[in-house]
């Protein structure tokens, strides 16, 4: 006998509507993506400070117009004071690195407003946005392991 096979995308049901009104509004609290930045930075919208939370070396070949660098890992409560009114927007690599996740939460933790920029450096560079630093577009794309 052929039974048809079950859906993979309904095998959990969706969520009500107002469950998803929110959740989808929630997320949009804590993230942002590429397109928005870009959108922001072109018309000249101000309220929130770029931060780039890859190593310095990274960070000098190549990062987004007027970000500022912020490893990750150094993030202390000695790290530079921000301000209160500003949204601090993290980007790290990519999709496949948690850095600014990381560093949000360091962040948030010292009282400061934050989000993640959806898709980091990568999608930035992938769809069009400008870079300033040393490299610029010949900067790599992706942080590179050392051996081990």
């Amino acid at each position: 006998m052929n039974s048809k096979p079950k859906s993979q995308v309904l095998a959990a049901p969706a969520a009500s509507p107002a469950a998803a009104l929110t959740y989808f509004s929630a997320k949009g609290a804590y993230e942002t993506d590429v397109a928005d930045v870009a959108f922001d930075l072109r018309e000249g919208i101000t309220g929130f400070r770029l931060v780039d939370v890859r190593d310095t070396t990274s960070y000098e070949e190549a990062h987004l117009p007027g970000a500022l660098s912020l490893p990750s890992g150094r993030i202390s409560s000695t790290s530079p004071q921000f301000s209160a009114s500003e949204v601090l927007v993290l980007y790290c690599w990519g999709p496949a690195c948690n850095g600014a996740g990381k560093a949000a939460a360091r962040l948030a933790a010292q009282g400061y407003q934050v989000k993640e920029m959806l898709g980091g450096i990568e999608y930035w560079r992938k769809e069009g946005g400008p870079l300033e630093g040393t490299l610029r577009e010949e900067a790599r794309l992706y942080w590179k392991m050392p051996p081990m």
